[in-house]
């Protein structure tokens, strides 16, 4: 990933102001929120996901077997008997 950098203006009570561009690359909106990590002297502005778009992000897991499948569809077989 290359790295940019912009200067930025900080207001009267110590906003920080983006420009258009720094908004669309690392995709905040207005009043949406974004994480601030303070490292030494540096300021790392990154986005925070909404829970809708962590909803559409694919979920990555582990490799399942055929055999925790199968364990899995009995245990919720039995579980639905009971109910």
């Amino acid at each position: 990933m290359s790295e940019k950098k912009f200067i930025l203006k900080v207001g009267k009570r110590g906003e920080i102001y983006t420009v258009s561009e720094v908004r669309r690359l690392i995709n905040i909106e207005p009043g949406g929120k974004v994480v601030a990590v303070v490292s030494g002297d540096k300021l790392i502005i990154k986005s925070k996901p909404t829970a809708l778009s962590l909803l559409r992000k694919p979920y990555i897991s582990r490799p399942v077997s055929r055999k925790e499948v199968e364990e899995t569809r009995r245990e919720i077989a039995e579980w639905l008997e009971e109910k």
